[in-house]
């Protein structure tokens, strides 16, 4: 039961740091830390993830941030889609598995590495791809086929990864709402966190249903430790810069993606 309250600190503490995309660790620490295989992690660090950004989206829907007409499709596409993930997750080779959510976190380090060192430099004002508009006089989303299939691909991709990997998703998310959409990137990450949130509960009954264990003690207290550990590192990000934040992180999932590959490599 340590072991699985430090785990949970650390991951927590990763997710208050740096947003929703930190719910990327989640699987790797309970693979390394508990010894377990990635369809057996992987719902644990669903209920956590999933729980803690139900929390962040609450807050977020207090202050009027989150885009919930967007995150219900995004949700009730992807949600069906963890099905599938879960049925792949469970005919795939662990040693697949390993190396293909190692070559996952390489490019969630490289994007935010690559954000970094472009910090301070003026951004273009909308990607060429954007197909959804705030309406300036109402603040609100304009709807448009466009748009409903760009958002309907999102939560798709989402679904998918969520019940193969056992991640949130923020990572797929955010940097699609950015290239699609030109809503506020504090709207962006709300939103994410209520996608994470829906779509991670239904990933957590997907993997459940094709036969992952889901120990509740364990989860129980893992979960509450990422909690905590969420609070404390929200704390904390308010005395450090975001730029040395992106940096370390990166720096981290470089470091895990490395140690995955090794481990499928050598069959471990």
């Amino acid at each position: 039961m340590l072991t699985s309250l430090i785990l949970g600190a650390f991951v927590g503490a990763v997710l208050g740091l740096t947003g929703a995309g930190g719910g990327i660790l989640a699987v790797p620490a309970l693979v390394a830390g508990m010894g377990w295989p990635m369809q057996e992690a992987t719902p644990v660090a669903l209920v956590a993830v999933a729980g803690s950004a139900a929390i962040g989206a609450l807050e977020a829907f207090r202050l009027r941030l989150v885009r919930y007409r967007a995150a219900l499709l995004m949700a009730v596409v992807g949600v069906p889609l963890t099905s599938l993930g879960a049925l792949l997750a469970h005919a795939i080779p662990q040693r697949v598995l390993l190396a293909l959510f190692a070559t996952v976190m390489l490019a969630v380090a490289g994007r935010l590495l690559s954000q970094a060192l472009r910090r301070g430099r003026p951004d273009r004002a909308h990607s060429r791809f954007c197909v959804g508009h705030i309406n300036p006089n109402t603040g609100r989303l304009v709807w448009s086929w466009t748009t409903g299939i760009a958002l309907a691909a999102t939560g798709a991709l989402t679904g998918l990864m969520t019940g193969l990997l056992g991640v949130g998703g923020g990572f797929i998310i955010v940097p699609m709402l950015r290239k699609v959409t030109n809503v506020s990137m504090h709207g962006i990450v709300a939103t994410s966190l209520m996608v994470i949130a829906l779509v991670g509960s239904g990933g957590v009954v997907a993997t459940v249903l094709h036969g992952a264990p889901l120990p509740l003690e364990l989860t129980l207290w893992f979960g509450l430790a990422t909690a905590a550990g969420m609070v404390a590192g929200r704390l904390a990000s308010h005395r450090l810069s975001a730029q040395h934040v992106q940096v370390g992180f990166g720096g981290v999932l470089i470091c895990v993606a490395l140690g995955l590959m090794a481990k499928a490599a050598l069959g471990r």
